[in-house]
């Protein structure tokens, strides 16, 4: 059952972890087992739920997304655990030989993991995978947006994980601002900029250390080497998942060598019009309007029904907030640069995002590109896609967070590195042991060059 408020959670947890102790490298990987074994069986369940809470969110990119991205990350962690919880040897300088040291990855502790709503199974348990795979219990608060899914992953983590290693605290932003305050080991947000930087002040009168995973202004640079009709669709398959509500999804089209009318077109004639999913809620359909709101747009075709909107090509004007703000919806931003000098120009004139996608670079062009900008990640030829790399450090940079998690990243980021160091009987740095005697002084008048 879900614990009533946060502090209830965290107590529960200190106290199993106090009687407990660590939890053995077999535990964790039985754990993590368990776990997406309990999310395959409850896989229709969890897409039936996102679809009630959404009015209209797509079977298959559940399943896909947010159920095997979950279960591809647990098995994968489990895979590569004994590997990367390995002491690994450290050199040790010749005057302290015959010592040896070593690091040791240990957990932190209780780890807090506030989720969104875009994807709320992933989001909130791919975290904990890797918390977990590092020795960790976990505190999760999911999104009070989709409630029934948030009720079903307390559930999930209940069945799978069990009250001594899992908890779950459920409510709306009092509880979230609550869970924030809290003294956990290290706290993992994921969700909108301004919320992170709360989360951060909030965390940071307790010392606690947290990883932020938050959004941005995702540009593609449609290059003259790419062939447009490709670039279009491939761009448009990125926006087109979970509605564009995607914290990766293209946000903006910067055109080097190629025109507006051209793209347009090549958009018009991938096929591709209407999203499977809908916009999760009346308050995001609103967002979206009044960012769309004297914007000239065009539509690729007609809206379904409910908050399905079609996709739309939108050609924002210097100072329109649609040029300013992460869009998160079915809408892409299209400009037309001089050149890629401009285009450069235009990714620096913003925070820093999750991702920079390119299309048709050189390697000269992306060796450019990445040189004069910062992002998360620099991705070449599709969207999208690389955040459901297992393996794949996944994280921002600046204003789109900080801190990466996925796989090996992810149980390092859960994880401290215990230093540990074995003396010998003797070793050459015990001459500078005091009372110091005369050969001592002259070693260290050598040591710094003197004479």
């Amino acid at each position: 059952m879900p614990c009533r408020t946060p502090a209830a959670a965290l107590a529960q947890l200190r106290a199993a972890e106090a009687r407990d102790g660590r939890l053995a490298l077999d535990r964790r990987r039985d754990l993590l087992d368990r776990l997406a074994k309990t999310l395959l069986a409850r896989a229709e369940d969890l897409a039936a739920a996102l679809d009630a809470d959404y009015g209209g969110r797509s079977r298959l990119e559940t399943l896909l997304a947010d159920v095997l991205c979950t279960v591809d990350a647990a098995r994968h962690a489990r895979r590569h655990l004994r590997r990367w919880a390995r002491p690994r040897r450290v050199a040790v300088p010749y005057p302290f030989w015959p010592a040896s040291a070593w690091e040791e990855p240990v957990p932190k502790g209780i780890v807090g993991i506030m989720a969104p709503w875009n994807y709320p199974v992933q989001l909130a348990l791919v975290p904990v995978v890797d918390a977990l795979a590092a020795g960790n219990r976990v505190a999760v608060k999911p999104s009070e947006a989709v409630p029934r899914t948030a009720a079903l992953i307390a559930e999930v983590l209940e069945a799978a994980l069990g009250p001594e290693i899992a908890a779950t605290v459920l409510g709306g932003p009092d509880v979230a601002a609550d869970f924030a305050a809290q003294r956990w080991d290290h706290l993992m947000f994921t969700g909108g900029t301004e919320t992170g930087r709360k989360v951060a002040e909030a965390a940071a009168r307790n010392l606690v250390p947290v990883t932020l995973e938050l959004g941005g202004k995702c540009p593609a640079v449609v290059l003259p080497g790419a062939d447009l009709a490709v670039a279009a669709r491939d761009i448009l398959v990125g926006k087109a998942v979970n509605a564009g509500q995607t914290c990766v999804a293209p946000d903006t089209v910067l055109l080097v060598g190629h025109t507006i009318a051209d793209f347009t077109a090549a958009c018009r004639a991938s096929g591709l019009a209407l999203p499977e999913s809908g916009l999760a809620s009346d308050a995001q359909a609103a967002r979206l309007d009044r960012l769309l709101q004297g914007v000239a747009q065009q539509p690729l075709g007609p809206d379904g029904p409910g908050r399905q909107r079609a996709l739309t090509l939108a050609f924002p004007q210097p100072g329109d907030a649609l040029g300013r703000e992460e869009v998160f919806g079915p809408v892409l931003a299209v400009e037309e640069m001089a050149g890629l000098e401009a285009a450069i120009g235009w990714i620096n004139a913003h925070p820093a995002p999750l991702a920079i996608y390119l299309f048709g670079a050189s390697r000269a062009e992306r060796t450019a590109v990445g040189a004069a900008t910062r992002s998360g990640a620099l991705v070449s030829g599709r969207t999208v896609e690389y955040a459901a790399f297992p393996a794949l450090g996944f994280g921002g940079t600046g204003a789109s967070g900080q801190g990466r998690y996925h796989g090996k990243q992810g149980f390092f980021t859960f994880s401290e590195a215990r230093s540990h160091v074995r003396h010998g009987a003797w070793s050459l740095a015990r001459v500078f042991d005091l009372p110091r005697k005369r050969l001592a002084h002259r070693l260290i008048a050598r040591l710094v060059g003197r004479r």
